[in-house]
């Protein structure tokens, strides 16, 4: 199994710089990872560093909270594809989808209209650390209802990432061409390997490196 083609070279770090965005897409040339996945300000100059090489180049909405308005998120889903993402991560609304009311469900519908149009991918990133698990299968409906195209389990910054019981029952819960992002905590090839096996279709880490060299 070539592990690299399943992983999104990731740094949100909110102390990145410009070195560490150029080192984050030289790396990926280097181990031939799948993609990187850059915050929205630094988009353009991802593109711009991995020129006409074959990397997926994914950046984040909402991030990373998802309560934002969704006009907003839209803007930003808009604007991150003008400056060169091929797919973006929207953080969907967690508040509004505890509360039961139906805008949870619009407004990935309206991210996903938008995101397709425009010929791009979209991942709903559902926060799996603050769901139970009818509510882990209730958001795989409505994510794959409105039309996306992943279902992610994690921004990093919530207190748990990805699980194999929570990959294992997303994949159950959701329609075959709709993909899985394992993300949140994933260090180690023992990992890697486990949620691919569980049924993950892309890894999101910044331990990337570190997996391969393992």
């Amino acid at each position: 199994m070539d592990i690299a083609q399943y992983i999104e070279h990731t740094n949100l770090s909110p102390t990145l710089t410009i070195k560490d965005i150029d080192k984050l897409v030289e790396e990926a040339k280097r181990f031939q990872f799948l993609g990187v996945c850059v915050p929205p300000f630094w988009v353009k100059r991802a593109q711009h560093e991995i020129g006409k090489e074959k990397i997926l180049l994914v950046t984040a909405a909402g991030f990373p909270l998802g309560y934002s308005m969704t006009e907003t998120k839209l803007d930003e889903i808009k604007r991150a594809i003008d400056n060169g993402a091929d797919e973006v991560d929207v953080v969907w609304n967690v508040t509004s989808f505890k509360t039961g009311i139906p805008w949870t469900k619009i407004e990935i519908a309206k991210c996903s209209k938008l995101t397709h149009d425009l010929q791009k991918i979209l991942k709903v990133i559902i926060e799996t650390a603050y769901l139970s698990d009818q509510e882990i299968v209730e958001a795989c409906k409505l994510c794959s209802d409105a039309g996306v195209d992943f279902v992610k389990t994690s921004t990093g910054f919530a207190p748990a990432g990805a699980k194999v019981e929570h990959i294992e029952l997303i994949r159950k819960s959701l329609p075959p061409h709709v993909g899985i992002k394992a993300s949140g905590g994933i260090k180690t090839k023992e990992q890697t390997l486990a949620l691919i096996q569980a049924g993950a279709d892309r890894i999101g880490t910044s331990s990337g490196v570190k997996i391969i060299a393992e």
